[in-house]
């Protein structure tokens, strides 16, 4: 072995996950607070006539499930996994602008297309948890999912995030799992049909992989 051989550097991710914390907490708030307003301004005042997704061979595969609902509120958490693991501020406004412009675009479909997922045959006062989301979150705003939409957009920089700070394969795949098991959620909450989540997943990787090149580029003229 060489002399010089040195292992390569320790990265501490608690030490990244911890800096800037309040930075980071109160802009992913902030973030969350004006998408929401947004969101559900369209959701309940539609400027044209809405179209109803249809259902495919997957819809009737899938059934309702109501402990999906677990899977389905935890995007929140998993979304703000990667910004609490961003090692400087320039890469985590990166991480922001994308997925920001991510929810502008998806928002100008739902202006422009409004569309919803069609009624289950399910009596919602059966289980008043999921009653109380569809009552907050009807079933608007359905194509492309921003809820899939986000959870891809945050698995991909989870994954190159965590490989930043070695993490290895184990917690990869739990991170994997997570984001596999949101997206199954959606639709056996009924808030989505496969459609949707289609066109969701094709819309977090395009804006996951342009905020990707955009970083490599910060990262290079440091």
């Amino acid at each position: 072995m060489p002399s010089d051989f040195s292992p390569p550097p320790v990265v501490d991710w608690r030490a990244i996950f911890l800096n800037d914390f309040w930075f980071k907490f109160f802009g992913t708030s902030a973030f969350m607070s004006v998408f929401f307003w947004a969101y559900l301004f369209l959701l309940k005042n539609p400027v044209f006539p809405v179209t109803t997704m249809p259902l495919t061979v997957v819809d009737r595969w899938i059934g309702f499930l109501p402990l999906a609902l677990v899977p389905y509120l935890s995007l929140w958490i998993y979304c703000s996994l990667p910004v609490m693991l961003m090692p400087a501020r320039t890469r985590l406004l990166n991480f922001g602008v994308w997925i920001g412009l991510m929810c502008l675009f998806a928002l100008a479909i739902f202006y422009w297309w409004p569309n919803a997922v069609p009624p289950a045959d399910i009596d919602w006062a059966q289980y008043p948890s999921v009653a109380f989301l569809k009552a907050v979150d009807a079933a608007g705003n359905a194509c492309p999912s921003l809820h899939v939409a986000a959870a891809v957009y945050s698995s991909f920089w989870l994954y190159w995030l965590m490989w930043e700070v070695r993490l290895g394969w184990r917690a990869q795949s739990i991170q994997m799992l997570w984001g596999v098991a949101i997206l199954y959620s959606t639709m056996a909450t009924k808030q989505h049909v496969s459609l949707d989540v289609l066109a969701g997943t094709a819309l977090g990787i395009v804006f996951a992989w342009s905020s990707r090149w955009f970083d490599r580029k910060l990262q290079s003229v440091r």
